[in-house]
């Protein structure tokens, strides 16, 4: 008898091809059958301990977000519903280049004081882990020894190798560094990270010129990864940022995914084509390259990134030494409203597309939701004024909206060949990004059935095989027979999120079932205490 039979569904199975009637069986984490309808004539059905009728839904593999920012929540919240009510059971974390592993005493207190904004100061955490391997064995261990709530694989980040092997300075890596660098990306690999992210507007990792980043994708490449950038600037110079990843992986022979590649601000509107064609050249040429995008204009990330890269040198408390300085603020301000600073992407920054979404001491909380011009115009001070206060009294803490997108980009960059899906989700603050909660459904929902975009079969696709694929996970993302019975049951006619920006926590609705390792996680639309996930290793 099987442990779980998932009848009369309409099978998306995520290769792209027509969805189909059948009966689905799992047992001992892994799909055992696949009944189609037109093959059942004669048959018994298959028998299972639980039974899902799923006359009027479909069941597609488990969504794969290949961008999330869940290193710390995912031992933080056992509950995680932030994502699996979306129907995701993998999630890539380790992104843009600063995370929690490779680290030592030194680099772990910085990491976590850096990125703050995007997963709270980890006050809450055990951090009993230094390596990869180490962080991996932890999300193993999960809760109790029971695990996660999903899935999880792990990208080497680049600025926190850097962090170690040459610490917050704006220069080239001695000889000898780089050795260090190529150690600990060797290492990370060996000890299952599935490739190496980076964060280029981000410090320190956006010190490093393109010949140590190459280097360090030639080792990625050994070892069977690919190279997930954030790359320069995704306004003024996109294209040439852009450019340049696909020439540095070409010249180490490294697979590249580009991060939420969007083409941002007034400079880049309606010329995600350009980027197509950039990217469609480098496939014919038979480049290895994928993309992730989410499916909303705003972006997010930390107020303290809109900083020049000279700003940053040194770590957060040299950072808040210069904000504390007359003369070196102002020098601050005049590259982010006048020059247009690297942090901002080389465009002048506008305040009024910069909304706080959230903030770490609740003292700060009225400034949640509003641009930094609203707050500044009502206290009757300019926007760096009010920008440069929040950022020392939260000690670099608020995150932002940034209302920079454009829709037809979003639009064209979904269409792609090459194209997943990633949400960049931000879990905290009072009002975080809707696309951490939203991401996958709003794809189903908005892009699928409402507008056409893309079809049911092509985005399940997108969501599903494709980064598993990506990923060289050769028993995920498929409905077949041997495969991890990782699965979602939707309906495709009410599917939506819920989140919005005035509501970014509300579940998304449509989305009945999830399973997770052969276990069902969601039920009937409510988390159950299953905690099935394990990290997912490079085994290829």
């Amino acid at each position: 008898m099987l442990d779980l039979v998932i009848r009369d569904a309409e099978v998306v199975d995520g290769s792209g091809g027509p969805s189909y009637r059948a009966d689905v069986g799992v047992e001992g984490g892994r799909i055992t059958t696949v009944l189609k309808e037109g093959a059942a004539a004669g048959c018994l059905r298959p028998v299972a301990r639980r039974v899902l009728d799923a006359e009027g839904l479909a069941l597609a593999p488990g969504f794969v977000d290949m961008h999330a920012h869940s290193d710390l929540a995912l031992l933080r919240d056992p509950d995680h519903s932030a994502k699996l009510a979306q129907g995701v059971t993998l999630e890539v974390i380790g992104q843009d280049g600063l995370s929690y592993a490779p680290v030592d005493d030194r680099t772990l207190a910085e990491v976590r004081a850096a990125i703050t904004g995007w997963n709270g100061d980890g006050s809450d955490i055990d951090f009993t882990w230094r390596s990869v391997g180490g962080y991996l064995d932890r999300l193993d261990h999960g809760f109790g020894g029971e695990g996660i709530a999903l899935n999880a694989a792990y990208l080497i980040p680049q600025g926190t190798v850097r962090m170690l092997a040459v610490g917050w300075e704006d220069r080239e890596a001695t000889p000898a560094e780089l050795d260090r660098m190529r150690e600990l990306v060797a290492d990370g690999m060996r000890e299952g990270a599935v490739g190496m992210s980076s964060g280029l507007t981000y410090t320190p990792g956006m010190y490093a010129k393109d010949a140590e980043l190459t280097e360090l994708c030639r080792v990625v490449a050994a070892h069977g990864g690919y190279y997930c950038p954030h790359h320069r600037s995704y306004g003024a110079g996109a294209l040439e940022a852009y450019r340049e990843m696909v020439e540095l992986t070409r010249r180490a022979g490294c697979p590249l995914h580009l991060a939420h590649a969007t083409m941002n601000f007034g400079v880049n509107k309606g010329k995600a084509p350009e980027l197509l064609a950039l990217l469609d050249e480098a496939l014919d040429a038979g480049a290895d390259i994928s993309l992730d995008t989410y499916p909303y204009t705003p972006g997010c990330t930390t107020l303290v990134a809109m900083l020049p890269s000279w700003a940053g040198e040194g770590g957060p408390e040299a950072v808040l030494a210069r904000l504390a300085d007359e003369g070196t603020a102002e020098r601050i301000r005049h590259h982010m409203e006048v020059v247009g600073s690297d942090g901002c992407h080389g465009v002048p920054i506008e305040w009024d597309t910069i909304e706080i979404s959230g903030v770490t001491d609740p003292v700060l909380s009225p400034y949640v939701g509003r641009t930094v011009r609203e707050s500044a115009d009502a206290r009757g001070e300019t926007p760096w004024e009010t920008a440069r206060r929040l950022l020392v009294e939260d000690r670099l803490g608020p995150t932002i909206l940034q209302h920079v997108g454009h829709e037809e980009n979003v639009r064209a960059i979904m269409r792609h060949r090459v194209h997943t899906g990633g949400s960049d989700g931000i879990l905290r603050g009072e009002k975080p990004h809707p696309r951490a909660y939203g991401t996958f459904p709003h794809y189903l929902g908005h892009y699928v059935r409402e507008l056409g975009v893309l079809s049911l079969e092509e985005c399940v696709a997108h969501l599903t095989a494709r980064p598993a694929a990506r990923l060289r996970l050769p028993d995920r993302g498929l409905v077949r027979e041997g495969y991890r019975a990782d699965l979602v049951l939707f309906d495709p006619a009410t599917v939506a999120a819920g989140s919005t920006f005035e509501a970014p926590r509300t579940p998304p609705t449509g989305i009945p079932y999830v399973v997770v390792g052969g276990r069902l996680a969601i039920e009937d639309g409510r988390r159950t205490d299953v905690l099935a996930g394990r990290a997912v290793r490079r085994t290829a």
